[in-house]
């Protein structure tokens, strides 16, 4: 662990990630407010999310491709680069003393959400790439911490800011920070090792190599598309919730920043402890445990007040963080670093799909008044994929030291 903290890799990789985040996490939080509180912007919202999951669900395959043969260093710096221009642009707007129409707001949720479609998968291939086996799971846990920190920072921040700073003044903070990202982001050594631009014997170039090893393991493929349920639950209330919280509960918008600050903490102590609990129980049985607190805390939560309301959403923080801190220690062991990112975009590529699927159907609930229904389908689904999970960590067994399951 200590080596991990000593490398300057690491060091930078901490320092530009927090710089991005609190910027681009104030300015998706204040998006979808600004959306959801528009004309019609309840439907409105729910159509670009389904918009902009279409567009992922086409681009992932692809980009898992990419993430395993150019350099990932490059896609990182790029993409930031390229977002900090746009948001640049949209600030401007502001300035020369334009008003914001809806269709802005749209195009600045599109550029952030493209983003984090890109950014994540490519980050979580290059700290495999960058660091050994057996810091994984401390590395992971630390990315967690790291992340949900400075979401707890952006949701203090946008809790105030939503209330005193028009949009460009926000907008212009995202583009310092990710000025700074850029920055550090440059800084990090990095040379593409040779086994990485040549693929090992017997994968492929296109993304059939992910396919075909998913196919070897039929049953791990079910494993990590299970346990990816608490991760896309997640994508789905972050339209359910702020249409929940102002047509429900109707509250103001500080309150859906205080409610990114309670899922940071959250986030921030999962990311903690199941490094530690790691050392006793296997990835599997953490992420099944993880899995089911998040399942009871969604069910219960739209059945409470608004302090209710916030206690469960920092178990549902615990819940989803948990089961993603294990379970990207559990793919990092197990999948070869030259398909990565093929196998990792096949699996958020079918999550993507069933996201397509049930942001159609919430959307058009949503419409007709059915929110409710909606948790109660998303409860249900998760109750299915845990039960999975759950049999699937009690089926394992410890073949050559490393756990496989007889399917």
């Amino acid at each position: 662990m200590n080596s991990l903290y000593r490398d300057r890799r690491f060091r930078f990789i901490i320092l530009a990630n927090v710089a991005s985040a609190i910027g681009s996490g104030i300015t998706m939080i204040a998006i979808p407010w600004l959306l959801v509180t528009s004309e019609n912007g309840n439907e409105v919202f729910g159509y670009v999310a389904i918009c902009m999951t279409i567009i992922n669900f086409v681009l992932t395959p692809y980009l898992g491709y990419l993430i395993d043969k150019i350099s990932r260093k490059k896609m990182i710096v790029s993409s930031k680069v390229i977002s900090l221009i746009a948001l640049a642009i949209f600030s401007g707007i502001g300035f020369i003393g334009m008003d914001y129409e809806l269709w802005h707001y749209i195009v600045i949720y599109m550029i952030g959400s493209l983003y984090y479609t890109i950014f994540y998968p490519t980050m979580f291939a290059l700290n495999q790439e960058l660091f050994h086996k057996n810091q994984f799971k401390v590395l992971n846990g630390t990315m967690e911490v790291q992340g949900q920190l400075s979401s707890m920072l952006a949701g203090a921040i946008a809790s105030i800011l939503l209330l005193k700073w028009d949009l460009h003044y926000i907008l212009l903070l995202d583009v310092f920070t990710y000025a700074l990202a850029v920055y550090f982001f440059v800084k990090i050594p990095y040379l593409r090792k040779p086994s990485d631009r040549v693929p090992s014997v017997g994968s492929k170039v296109t993304a059939s190599a992910a396919i075909d090893f998913m196919k070897s393991k039929p049953g791990v493929f079910l494993f990590l598309l299970a346990s990816s349920l608490p991760f896309i639950g997640v994508m789905l209330t972050n339209y359910l919730f702020p249409v929940y919280l102002a047509d429900v509960l109707k509250v103001e918008g500080n309150i859906y920043g205080i409610q990114g600050m309670v899922y940071g903490l959250g986030a921030v102590l999962a990311g903690i402890f199941v490094p530690i609990a790691a050392r006793k129980f296997e990835d599997e049985k953490l992420i099944a445990a993880a899995m089911v607190l998040f399942t009871i805390a969604l069910f219960v939560m739209v059945y409470l007040s608004v302090g209710g309301y916030l206690i469960m959403m920092l178990f549902i923080a615990i819940g989803n963080s948990g089961a993603r801190v294990a379970r990207n220690a559990f793919m990092m062991e197990r999948i070869p670093n030259e398909i990565i990112g093929r196998v990792d975009g096949l699996l958020r590529a079918v999550g993507l799909l069933l996201r397509i699927v049930l942001l159609g159907l919430f959307t058009g609930l949503v419409s007709m008044g059915q929110i409710l229904l909606c948790f109660s389908i998303l409860a249900g689904l998760l109750m299915v994929a845990s039960v999975y999970v759950v049999v699937f960590s009690r089926k394992s067994v410890e073949v050559g030291g490393r756990e496989v399951v007889k399917v």
